[in-house]
């Protein structure tokens, strides 16, 4: 293992969480003229979830850090004119398309897989290709179908195939309609100039630990290779070489890396008080989350209604730089409602109603009606701000 330097800068645990918030989008002027777009190169990765509450994460991550940018324009950034694909990084993720050489790594290494839960059936690959030169892009209905039955997994030999071959990089997700993902061949998805393998392993690795440095301003060995899901070890090889330096946190603990251009200047400016996605880039990983703001957050979709705290989508409520309490959303027609609120204390509930108003205009709605509080004496409070910013 490479001997790394002794980190010369020291950061205070509020440096850090300032360089994460600007890092993410969140803390200074949003870049409206780079829009989406912009959000996305940024970022790095957007990820993809199928649940839907006020809207779908891919939409909620770019309202997040941009205002009500309308969702049609939203689902165009991404997908016209080749600027993304879809891919496997945190999870499925909307990538910026200039990445797809620094993926070679992953794509060479489900080519050399041994095992995998679906079988190939023979012929279904060939067939697949044969079709989408003809034909795309399609679907995995268009194709032929996607499913055996009515069971989620259980999958048809077309959509094994097409899947199979968009994890070796020969077919791309160019978007998806009515969530379904839309196939076509990676030759004519990707610019000629993109579409190509030749980076080695540890040119792809280099790249995408720079970027992940780069997209969270400053973090642990962990919490850099969670960003794409890299092995730690993965980590460890380039990050000398990475163009990341070595920093101490107070309090952090552990071994720290930093962006240097976040180094460089102070992180000011106004911050965004907004809802955010359970599968926000600035909150996916816990521990880094727990650590960052001292905010324990879990995603209670999957987890039996009985034993659920904060609600099926709680969405935690940033302002002022903090995550200051909880949401869980739903709509009823065109009123947003707050099934449960948590909320961290009096001076948090102006900042909820704001974000619960924004977001409510944001997807078409006219009213807010809130449940339950989980403080019952901040119910009244919050309902009367709410009235006054709905006028």
């Amino acid at each position: 293992m490479t001997t790394l330097p002794r980190p010369t800068t020291t950061l205070t645990a509020d440096d850090a969480r300032r360089i994460a918030l600007r890092a993410q989008g969140l803390l200074g002027a949003p870049d409206r003229r780079a829009g989406v777009r912009g959000v996305l190169r940024h970022l790095g990765a957007v990820q993809l979830d199928t649940i839907s509450v006020l809207a779908r994460s891919h939409e909620l991550v770019p309202y997040a850090r941009l205002g009500a940018v309308g969702r049609k324009a939203v689902e165009a950034a991404y997908w016209t004119d080749a600027h993304a694909f879809e891919y496997w990084s945190h999870a499925a993720c909307i990538l910026p398309i200039e990445e797809w050489p620094h993926f070679a790594f992953r794509r060479r290494a489900y080519r050399d897989r041994p095992h995998w839960h679906h079988e190939l059936p023979d012929g279904a690959y060939d067939q697949v290709i044969k079709q989408l030169r003809t034909e795309g892009p399609l679907t995995a209905t268009e194709l032929g179908g996607a499913k055996k039955t009515n069971d989620w997994w259980d999958w048809s030999g077309t959509k094994v195939a097409v899947e199979r071959a968009l994890m070796y990089g020969e077919v791309v997700c160019v978007e998806r309609r009515g969530w379904k993902r839309v196939y076509d061949l990676a030759e004519r998805a990707v610019p000629d100039a993109l579409l190509h393998d030749e980076l080695d392993d540890t040119e792809c690795l280099r790249r995408l630990v720079r970027l992940a440095g780069e997209s969270l301003g400053v973090g642990t060995r962990a919490d850099i290779a969670d960003y794409h899901r890299l092995k730690a070890e993965q980590v460890d090889a380039v990050i000398a070489d990475s163009g990341l330096v070595p920093v101490e946190v107070e309090g952090w603990g552990r071994p720290a890396w930093a962006d240097p251009a976040a180094l460089a200047t102070p992180p000011r400016g106004r911050h965004r008080t907004t809802l955010l996605s359970p599968f926000d880039s600035l909150i996916w990983e816990r521990a880094r989350t727990e650590r960052i703001f001292g905010f324990t957050h879990r995603l209670e979709a999957y987890v039996p209604k009985p034993k659920r705290v904060h609600g099926y989508f709680a969405m935690p409520v940033l302002a002022g730089g903090r995550l200051v309490g909880r949401v869980d959303p739903a709509r009823e027609g065109r009123t947003l409602v707050a099934k449960q609120v948590t909320l961290d204390g009096p001076k948090a509930v102006r900042a909820v109603a704001q974000a619960l108003v924004e977001a409510a205009t944001w997807v078409d709605c006219t009213n807010v009606r809130v449940e339950r509080v989980d403080a019952p004496e901040l119910r009244e409070p919050l309902t009367r701000e709410l009235a006054g910013l709905l006028g």
